[in-house]
């Protein structure tokens, strides 16, 4: 219990830094939000521009702007859009929707494909298919996420006409994107299985159940596999945050709606109260997704759980 008290006290601390850092920076930069909302025919420093900085609270000293926006925070209120008036809160539970199913679909992309190439070229260490897939694997981590949506797109939609390229609302336009965002992932986790296996396979307790004549594959299955689980299970948490992040990339690629575009239509606009929404949805995701991943493998790894005692 005390554990879990800890990571959520350090959990806090990250998303009240994240928020702090994203205001103070997002309020410094340079350009006028009431002069741009106002339109290029308004010249600068006239009524209408003043009245605007009035209306939107930016006549304030930023120290203050700060105080009410944290303050709104505790009350569930993240502020109104300047660019249409709407509810900032609503505007995200729109779109969050399309962007934790890309994410989710990608992170199974990730884990299924990155366990089967993992536990065969271990298995199949310096053998013809390990170098493959250690090659493969290189290219997944190493290869930008447009440029593989670019090229799935090319394949697929140009060339085979089997899967849609751009939108959302369905499954088969969910596919191209999900793959696309999941490579990456998948090339990490490979990598990790692989070096985890072959690790574990040379521990003691692994040579001794070999010499009580166990089977190779239930020794695997059971024990080599668990072992190796642990750092993957620690990544997964990096990795999913790392999706998040680049599902702006990929949902501009594949035209789809989501927190991604909302956050680049934001940026281009200075809407500053839907980019601080956002990064807050985006770093309580990755803090819960981060702390599920510390408690879990405690339960992976029994002696994890003794030496805390």
């Amino acid at each position: 219990m005390l554990y879990i008290l800890s990571r959520l006290g350090m959990a806090i601390g990250v998303i009240w830094g994240s928020i702090t850092l994203v205001f103070f920076i997002v309020n410094v930069l340079p350009g006028d939000v009431a002069t741009l909302l106002a339109g290029d025919d308004v010249p600068t420093e006239t009524e209408t521009i003043h009245q605007l900085r009035e209306e939107l609270g930016l006549d304030r000293p930023l120290l203050v702007q700060y105080m009410d926006y944290i303050a709104g925070l505790f009350q569930g209120d993240l502020g109104t859009s300047y660019a249409n008036s709407e509810p900032v809160l609503d505007r995200l539970l729109d779109n969050l929707g399309p962007t934790l199913a890309l994410t989710l679909s990608s992170m199974f992309v990730a884990v299924i494909l990155g366990l089967i190439l993992g536990i065969l070229s271990a298995v199949y260490q310096n053998k013809l298919l390990d170098g493959i897939i250690r090659v493969l694997s290189l290219i997944g981590v190493s290869t930008p996420n447009f440029w593989i949506g670019i090229l799935l797109i090319w394949i697929f939609s140009v060339q085979l006409h089997l899967l849609p390229s751009i939108g959302n609302g369905s499954f088969e336009q969910l596919i191209l994107p999900s793959i696309g965002l999941g490579i990456t992932g998948a090339g990490v986790i490979t990598r990790l299985i692989r070096n985890s296996i072959l690790e574990a396979s040379n521990e003691p307790f692994i040579r001794s159940l070999r010499g009580k004549g166990i089977g190779q594959r239930a020794i695997l299955l059971k024990h080599i596999l668990r072992h190796a689980l642990i750092p993957a299970v620690t990544m997964l948490g990096m990795i999913f945050g790392e999706m998040l992040a680049g599902s702006v990339v990929t949902e501009t690629v594949f035209s789809r709606q989501g927190l991604g575009r909302l956050i680049v239509d934001a940026i281009d606009q200075k809407d500053i109260p839907i980019i601080q929404g956002s990064i807050l949805f985006t770093a309580v995701f990755y803090v819960c997704i981060n702390m599920l991943v510390d408690i879990s493998y405690r339960f992976i790894d029994p002696r994890i759980r003794l030496n805390e005692k």
